[in-house]
Order: structure tokens, then sequence, then C-alpha cells
């Protein structure tokens, strides 16, 4: 099956570097490939000298829509219609018609319904996140007709997958139709991120990761915050800018002054960005993830860690609440509560019985659940089911 990957503003190669969006979109589409589907990538082209390249047997189509630049995304939306344009005018003219374009954030999906309207190609969407449930967690980003968008987006889309029970309850709160919606969570790469294996360096204190964006957010003062409570334990936290700007790093900087304000600061480090491939080093140096954020549509960090053997700790919110099961893969806790979190920590690591059952858990957790292969597979029904439906308009290439 021809299958398009509309990912304006999160290239795979990047993904495969830094994780996040981009990560996730490379993951499934290689899962796809493996599974012998023909995948098409279409990102926006973000420097003059970017070409189109295969990665991992996908071919990445990089698409000329705006300025060649790295934008955030709430500066994508003047842009989608060049990148629609485009899409229409390659699935007419070069002889690749996709069976299924699957749109991953709001802004990927105006494109590819505006041009699957046109050629007849069915569109699933991805939200990853929505705007509404975003600012009800303090985390909304772009323009505020975005909530307006995305309700729309839903209706005119084929199908959305929700990621999780959470998201897909704000799905029906917007007005999406329950025939539209798909519940199939994200996946991890289980051969990447696994127990055995390498680790970073560390000294006699236990080790407390906190991985994320250093946005208020991702609850990394919380963690800070809570480790008051675990006085053996440090606490590392991967993400933000590279480690050489962290010094001019507002966020950065931040954390630092907070960790100091609680007299932590000894036990607090900041790495920032570390390549994809050099995560599982990091999981594996841990005793512990605590994943603490106040919003979380799906969050893929815990399911790294639980791929590598490693507990976690998590607020109760979004995919966090359902990729950890309570008792048995990690504990979790409420949303901004450091005193309930240190305590968590605290107990965890003060019993070694306990660490061990919730690590082999975890292991089989991810790997039955949510391997990639599963989830692709049932995202190919997905998209099988719609291709068989769907009706091409007159003229359009087969």
């Amino acid at each position: 099956m021809r299958i398009a990957m509309i990912s304006e503003h999160a290239d795979p190669s990047d993904g495969a570097a830094s994780g996040g969006r981009g990560a996730f979109v490379g993951d499934l589409s290689a899962a796809l490939a493996d599974a012998g589907h023909e995948v098409r990538v279409y990102t926006r082209k973000v420097a003059a000298n970017e070409a189109d390249a295969t990665v991992g047997g996908v071919s990445v189509i990089r698409v000329p829509a705006g300025p060649a630049r790295p934008l955030d995304d709430g500066e994508l939306l003047p842009y989608t219609k060049d990148f629609s344009r485009f899409l229409v005018d390659r699935w007419r003219g070069d002889g690749w018609t996709p069976a299924v374009a699957h749109a991953h954030f709001w802004t990927s999906g105006l494109a590819a319904i505006t041009a699957g309207k046109q050629t007849g190609v069915p569109v699933v969407e991805s939200y990853h996140e929505l705007a509404s449930a975003a600012r009800r967690g303090d985390a909304f980003s772009g323009p505020p007709q975005r909530i307006g968008y995305e309700r729309v987006l839903g209706r005119a889309v084929d199908r959305v997958v929700a990621q999780s029970q959470d998201e897909l309850r704000e799905l029906v709160r917007m007005g999406v139709p329950r025939s539209h919606l798909v519940l199939i969570p994200g996946g991890v790469d289980d051969e990447l991120f696994q127990p055995e294996g390498p680790a970073r360096d560390r000294g006699p204190r236990r080790r407390v990761l906190s991985v994320g964006a250093l946005t208020a957010r991702k609850g990394h003062e919380d963690v800070i915050s809570a480790l008051r409570l675990v006085p053996d334990a440090e606490c590392v936290v991967v993400g933000g800018p590279p480690a050489e700007s962290l010094d001019t790093d507002p966020a950065a900087r931040e954390l630092r002054e907070l960790a100091d304000r609680y007299d932590v600061g000894d036990r607090v480090r900041l790495v920032g960005r570390v390549p994809r491939l050099e995560m599982p080093l990091w999981y594996r140096s841990a005793d512990l993830l605590v994943a603490a954020p106040w919003y979380e549509p799906f969050g893929l960090s815990p399911l790294e860690a639980m791929a590598c053997g490693v507990p976690v700790i998590g607020t109760a919110v979004g995919g966090i609440a359902e990729t950890v099961v309570e008792g048995l893969t990690g504990d979790l806790v409420p949303v901004r509560d450091p005193r309930a979190l240190g305590t968590a920590i605290r107990h965890l690591l003060g019993d070694p019985v306990r660490h061990l059952a919730y690590a082999t858990a975890a292991i089989d957790r991810a790997r039955q659940v949510y391997s990639w292969k599963r989830v692709a597979g049932q995202l190919a029904a997905v998209y099988t089911t719609l291709s068989g439906l769907h009706t091409r308009p007159s003229g359009a290439v087969a």
C-alpha cells in the first residue's frame, strides 16, 4: 500500500537525532516500510540546500512551503496552502498517488485535507496535542484560531487517531464524531531502547532522570522540588538546548536557581539536548524515570524508559496514566504535587524488591503492547479500510 505521511513541522531524519514528533513519524514510517508498505514522508524544507532523501527505507520529500528556515509551530499556518498545493501537484503529476495520507499535527492536517479533497485521497489525522486540553494545562501555543481549526479538522478527515483515552474524551467534547475516532497508542523502538547495553557513568547517589523540553508544563521544577525529600538521590535533566547553550538559556537558568534555592543544587545536573541514539545510555544509567508534566497527550520518554527496564513515576495525565500501570510498572501521583512525587520516589528507591518487579514488568509491557510493529499493524488496518471505502473524484490519478 502507498502511504503518505504529512509532517509539515517534524522531519523524521531530525527526529532520529533528537526525538519528539519527528521520531514518532520516522519510527512509524519505518515500521510500515518493514511490513512491506511504500511510505513517503512530506515535510517542510527548512534549509535552501536540503534535498529529498531516503531514511530507513522511507522516502522523505522536502516541500518548499514558506521560508527555508526552521519555524515555530505557531508560524506554520500561513504556509499550509503552499504545502497543500505541492501535495496536489505531486499526487496528480508524478504517478505516485497514495492510498491514504496520515497527517501529524493540526497544520499538517489542514494541508492534507485540502489536498485529499482534490485528489480523492482519504486522510487520517493524529493531533499529537490538542489546543483545548493544552490551554487547561497552561501549555497552549499557536494562533488563537487553532482550537477552531482543530475542531473543524476532526469533522472533515476520514479518521482521527487518539493515542489515549484522555485524548479520545477530549475529541468527543470537541464534537468529533465517534465514528471518526480510533484509539491507537504511540509506539517504542524496542530494538534501540532495551535493558542490555552500556550506560552513562554515575556516582554513588541514586539517579532520577527527568526528560523533556525545558518548558514549565514538563514539570522539571516539581521533580527538583521533590528532591528535597530524597536526600540520597541526584536528578539529571535531559532536554532543552544543546549543552553549550545551557548557560545562556533562560529556562535552564531558572531551573538551576530553583535548585540552589532548595539547597539541592549540588544534586541537580542539566545535560541539555541529547542525540536520540544516546538516550538508551541515559535511561540505563538511571534508577527511575520521573515524568511529571502538567499536560502530556501521550509521552514517549516513559515508554522508552520502560523498554530499557527503568520503572517510571509519573503524573496521572494523558497517555502516562495508561502506559504506566500503577503498582505494576511504576507509580502515579497527582499533577503539581512535589510532596507526593518526592514521597513516591523515596519509597520506591527504598524498596529494592518492588523496584526489580517494576523493572521486569516494564520491559514486558513495552515490548508486548507498544512495539512499533504492533502499532503499525493496527494503523495499517485502518488505512486498508479507508482505501477500500474511498472513491476518487473524476480525473484523479489511481
